[in-house]
């Protein structure tokens, strides 16, 4: 199993509350817990689990986000694949890392999910390995049933699957992953939705506030 995670976004919803503060814009994944940036805490945290390689998408912001992966000793211990056209959705980014080598199974994540447990990935490995056919299933974090699902409503990264499964549908769109989601489930593709490991797993940080919880959530810990 490897793992793709994107980092290839506009962040310009943090940068519009950085805007409204009065102050000067952070790149999201920049933003630390602990001392150490959201980036870092992802990536460890796979590079902890039972994952074999890392691959890191990169566009928009790409030689801020690469002087953190070297600040941390990350390059090498990571693949880079980068956008071309950094103006593209997130189905084209994974799609462009995919072409790579789509006869592989993957991890799917997003780089803003540093709360992301080794243990749930390793969950959510476990289960697509063995699940009953595992290039036509999909092992997901849950944001609301646990299990065998019937409907892709609300659900995003992370997940578990296989590359060319994804493939097939992403290739030639450029769109958010929850539509593709719908869409597999509706023609058949099974769906397996996983307990979190703890709550601060279900939270997004998509504003500073998000990033505020959850380092307080953390740090008094």
């Amino acid at each position: 199993m490897d793992a793709i995670i994107t980092a290839a976004g506009k962040n310009s919803r943090m940068i519009n509350d950085f805007i409204e503060m009065d102050k000067t814009p952070i790149h999201k994944l920049k933003l630390e817990i602990n001392n150490k940036p959201l980036l870092v805490h992802t990536i460890e945290n796979v590079l902890n689990s039972d994952v074999e390689n890392v691959i890191i998408c990169l566009g928009h912001y790409k030689d801020e986000i690469y002087e953190v992966l070297d600040h941390y000793s990350l390059v090498d211990k990571v693949n880079i694949v980068i956008n071309n056209n950094p103006e593209v959705g997130l189905t084209k980014t994974i799609s462009n890392a995919l072409e790579e080598n789509m006869d592989n199974f993957y991890l799917f994540a997003a780089a803003d999910q540093p709360t992301l447990t080794s243990k749930t990935i390793n969950d959510m490995i476990n289960t697509l390995e063995n699940s009953s056919n595992p290039k036509n299933t999909i092992s997901i974090l849950r944001r609301r049933k646990i299990g065998k699902l019937d409907s892709a409503e609300g659900l995003g990264m992370p997940f578990c699957c296989y590359g060319k499964l994804l493939y097939d549908y992403i290739n030639k769109k450029d769109d958010n992953l929850n539509p593709i989601l719908r869409e597999m489930i509706k023609d058949g593709v099974e769906f397996y939705a996983l307990k979190e490991a703890n709550h601060l797993e279900l939270l997004n940080i998509n504003h500073y506030k998000d990033y505020l919880e959850i380092k307080k959530e953390i740090e008094k810990n």
